[in-house]
């Protein structure tokens, strides 16, 4: 990594004649690359005070829209004092905008004849049942062998917009398998990304966690945003961005519990993170869980399965539920943590 070098906003002011949309004029200098980031830093002076964030990237950026800008904050790549932040944060003099830019990427996906399981297909949408181990879109270290490589091959008409996740309404984690729902066309991927904005979407997963709780229904509400220490982890931190999870349990197995778990909102990582919160950590989960688990029972990932997807359907307003039973490595862990449970 570059030596790292942080701009001083106070030369970067508003020129003379300012107006509401005239950028700041300041000269961007990259702290270095880290894992297809370019990061990128600004301290905030007297002319951002009071400005919002989107608002003052893009006018810090020349290449940088207000909308890319507000994307970049959704997805935890601009911090404020190193925290995660909101759009609409006002800023204050002093306060560090550090920004994480994703470096240029090749705009040619090469398509591969990779086998799916389509659920469902209409002119407008795909219904997945994504396998573990299949990464969803290309990034720096998987530029082959995606779900969007794969869709590419099978549905070569659908690139959205030159975008290098073409159609991806929401994703799964690598080792995360089930249900998801990839648009077709651009009108397709607005009205189903409004539905997950305004959380109309029904989203429900499988689960095992290792101990039980008193309560067999609750709700896990504790806001979520990048790890202080440890980036490629998310936390449960006081300004991280709102997040809840609702869950039930479905079966006590001995030193487990089987779980049905909704989500309210769609945070990186949020099941995982959540329930390691509650002490509850998902069995298999190598990131989240115990460096020392209690038992494997030969899983190979983290027991977590999105069973269950629901939304309008684009062309007909249709509301549309689909299920997907546990893959079979799930279904026979849960027979060997039954056995298990029955010989104690």
């Amino acid at each position: 990594m570059k030596e790292q070098r942080t701009i001083d906003a106070a030369s970067c002011a508003l020129a003379q004649s300012a107006q509401a949309d005239q950028r700041l004029n300041c000269t961007w200098i990259a702290n270095g690359e880290n894992e297809g980031l370019e990061i990128l830093e600004l301290l905030v002076d007297p002319h951002g005070e009071g400005m919002r964030l989107d608002r003052f990237v893009a006018l810090a950026v020349e290449t940088m829209s207000r909308s890319y800008a507000r994307q970049l904050i959704v997805d935890g790549h601009i911090l404020v004092n190193r925290c995660d932040a909101k759009p609409s944060q006002e800023l204050r003099v002093g306060d560090r905008v550090t920004i994480q830019r994703p470096l240029p990427q090749p705009t040619d996906i090469v398509p591969e004849a990779i086998p799916l399981d389509v659920v469902y297909e209409d002119q407008d949408v795909i219904v997945i049942n994504k396998a573990a181990g299949m990464v969803v879109h290309p990034a720096p270290g998987h530029v082959s062998g995606t779900l969007v490589n794969a869709l590419l091959a099978r549905y070569p008409d659908m690139i959205i917009s030159g975008d290098m996740r073409p159609g991806i309404v929401h994703r799964l984690d690598q080792d995360t398998s089930g249900l998801m729902v990839v648009a077709r066309h651009d009108e397709a991927m607005q009205f189903l990304g409004e539905q997950q904005r305004a959380r109309k979407m029904h989203k429900a997963y499988l689960l095992v966690v290792e101990g039980h709780f008193k309560q067999w229904e609750g709700v896990i509400d504790a806001p979520i945003g990048r790890h202080p220490g440890q980036r490629k982890r998310q936390a449960v931190v006081t300004n991280g961005r709102a997040a809840r999870t609702h869950y039930r349990v479905l079966e006590e197995l001995g030193n487990y519990s089987l779980l049905e778990a909704v989500l309210e909102t769609g945070r990186t990582h949020q099941i995982r993170v959540h329930f390691a919160y509650k002490s509850r950590p998902v069995l298999g989960d190598s990131l989240y869980g115990p460096r020392k688990p209690r038992a494997t029972f030969g899983l190979q990932r983290q027991f977590l399965h999105s069973y269950k997807l629901g939304f309008v359907l684009p062309a007909s307003g249709v509301w549309r539920e689909f299920t997907i039973s546990l893959p079979n490595d799930l279904a026979v862990v849960i027979e060997k943590i039954r056995a298990s449970a029955q010989v104690r």
